[in-house]
């Protein structure tokens, strides 16, 4: 990598470390009930719905809610799409959104997936994007927090039966963590250039389209001239352009700070009018890690040891740095095949300045590789550059990011409550190996805690793994794919590994809006993300009954660079393992073809 690059790459980590810090005091004291005068307000709300936030519930009461909370949200933002064509706040007149898009998009907005086969700013109404996707952006980042706060509490308490209330749990991430963060975040994109207003969409006669003259052509296309000898010119009458614009910055802001990724328009955050400046890049950068890194924090406090949030922020960001590293670094040598003009086909020399193919020139290689790990290690899913351009090694770096189950960083509450059931098998492989029954934070780990681990590791390939299966043997699947061999075979594997981690992001070049592909990516979707939300409940509930033990001579400091370096060889060896074939057929054989 570039110094430049380098810096870049520092300067991000360390004013992500500061927000961070701060922030976890505050998610901390208010997922806990700590604050007062918030308390106060929000007991007031419950009461109106019925609940009384001090009536703790066990993890299955627990589970079932948040279930049936995110299947009528699944209904909802349905009816929204399939009925805008007759509700308000649909100044273009969009029409109902088909069944198969419509049902693939509920599930994607419910599970913080945000794939979008759609282009968001020519099928989707204000009203849809406000009341069902933005608000549901809301509603799927707070659930993966509330899941991930019952873990720690699990984890946390002993001898107990519950692991909080789910209502309770879900009020305060929504109103207290993310609305006012989101509110911050809206004002400053707005006032940095983002789009934000409620105008239809803008009709522009831009510069290359104004009125202008052209000498006139004759047959022998020479121009023709007037008996004075003057030129015969040719008037060309100006077109207008369509823009869309919308309520973009307040999406934006939640988009990005709960991981969700679903852009206002088809592009994404490549769009100018969502993302025109580097600032505004590097706002939304730090917005997609900000809260899962504070969450880092909330774990060592809710543990009672800020040690063990350092250990898993550590195994976190060094498995970051290697692949920002390795995606730059591909990018920037470019593709072997496109040497600069004049040189020898024996020589080594490769592209010239990188590969900046589907890259914007205003964010270059460095930006664009660093958002793109970004993007793939949250479950995030915003782009600012076409993955399907990438070299095959620098494409394999975003895929690999999904296919660890998003746990560097990863998305919100899901990022860690992912990566703690990868330190939960790293004490269990250590307790293996020095024949003891392996503890985490005090808690024995027995047969059940394991029995949950591996369905909450293996559920997610197996989906992912089948539905890639399923899509390049049938006809319909085929259909979508537009490269032949190799590459094609990475934009299937692509798009279920994003579908089945939650992640959203598209490789690109795969035509997926399509009957088979929205309700195959929808049932992954599904799958991915309550196929690791449960087990993760159940070891929840599993732990807080748990009696503490007192650490001994036998027992593993789970706060050590010993740790972390056994974390992070269980998540590469473990997490990407059940991948390694697939990705063999994909990126590793485009490149070895290179």
């Amino acid at each position: 990598m570039s110094a430049s690059a380098w810096m870049q790459l520092i300067a991000f980590l360390v004013v992500l470390l500061a927000l961070a810090w701060p922030l976890a005091r505050w998610v901390h004291a208010v997922m806990e009930g700590r604050v007062a005068w918030l308390q106060r307000i929000e007991r007031g709300l419950l009461k109106v719905a019925g609940v009384n936030p001090d009536a703790e519930q066990g993890w299955l009461r627990y589970a079932l809610g948040l279930v049936v909370f995110n299947a009528l949200g699944f209904l909802a933002v349905y009816a929204l799409q399939r009925l805008q064509g007759g509700l308000p706040l649909n100044p273009q007149g969009l029409g109902a959104v088909s069944a198969d898009s419509a049902f693939n998009t509920a599930i994607s907005f419910v599970t913080n997936t945000n794939w979008q086969g759609y282009g968001g700013e020519t099928t989707m109404s204000y009203l849809t994007q406000m009341l069902a996707l933005t608000v549901q952006n809301f509603l799927s980042a707070a659930t993966g927090l509330a899941v991930v706060m019952a873990l720690l509490r699990g984890l946390a308490r002993h001898s107990a039966a519950t692991v909080g209330n789910i209502w309770a749990d879900l009020t305060r991430a929504t109103l207290w963590v993310l609305m006012p963060l989101s509110l911050v975040f809206a004002i400053a994109l707005a006032g940095m250039g983002v789009v934000q207003t409620f105008k239809p969409y803008q009709d522009v006669t831009t510069v290359e389209t104004q009125s202008w003259q052209t000498p006139k052509l004759g047959a022998d296309g020479q121009p023709l001239k007037a008996a004075d000898g003057t030129p015969v010119m040719e008037d060309h009458t100006g077109q207008t352009q369509t823009l869309a614009v919308g309520p973009v910055a307040s999406q934006l802001a939640i988009k990005m700070l709960g991981t969700n990724g679903g852009g206002f328009f088809n592009a994404n955050s490549a769009h100018p009018f969502e993302n025109p400046t580097a600032a505004t890049n590097a706002l939304q950068m730090l917005s997609i890690f900000l809260i899962p890194a504070a969450l880092c924090f909330v774990m060592g406090r809710q543990v009672g040891d800020i040690r063990q949030g350092w250990a898993v922020l550590a195994a976190m960001t060094v498995m970051f740095v290697v692949a920002v590293v390795a995606a730059t670094a591909a990018e920037s040598a470019g593709n072997p095949l496109l040497k600069p003009l004049g040189v020898d086909a024996l020589t080594s020399a490769t592209q010239a300045g990188g590969n900046m193919e589907g890259k914007e020139v205003r964010f270059g290689i460095d930006a664009s590789s660093l958002f793109a790990v970004i993007t793939t290690a949250a479950s995030c899913g915003a782009v600012i550059a076409m993955h399907d351009s990438f070299t095959p090694l620098g494409g394999a770096v975003p895929m690999a990011m999904m296919q660890l189950g998003e746990v560097v960083f990863g998305g919100v509450g899901a990022g860690l409550y992912g990566m703690l059931v990868f330190a939960i098998l790293a004490v269990f492989v250590a307790g293996l190996m020095i024949g003891r029954t392996p503890e985490y934070l005090g808690k024995k780990i027995e047969a059940h805690e394991m029995k949950m681990v591996s369905l909450a590791i293996l559920l997610t390939p197996l989906a992912v793994l089948i539905g890639t299966a399923v899509a390049v043997a049938t006809e319909p699947g085929r259909a979508g794919i537009s490269a032949p061999g190799s590459h094609g075979f990475s934009e299937v594997l692509y798009a279920l590994s994003s579908a089945g981690n939650n992640n959203g992001s598209a490789f690109g070049g795969l035509s997926a809006n399509t009957p088979f592909y929205n309700l195959l990516l929808g049932v992954v979707m599904w799958i991915g993300r309550f196929g690791v939300i449960l087990p993760v409940l159940a070891m929840a509930g599993s732990f807080a009954a748990k009696k503490r033990l007192a650490a001994g001579e036998g027992t593993l400091p789970t706060h050590g660079p010993l740790f972390v370096a056994l974390l992070i060889g269980v998540v590469l060896l473990v997490g990407l393992l059940n991948y390694v074939p697939a990705l063999a057929l994909g990126p590793v054989v485009e490149h070895l073809i290179l």
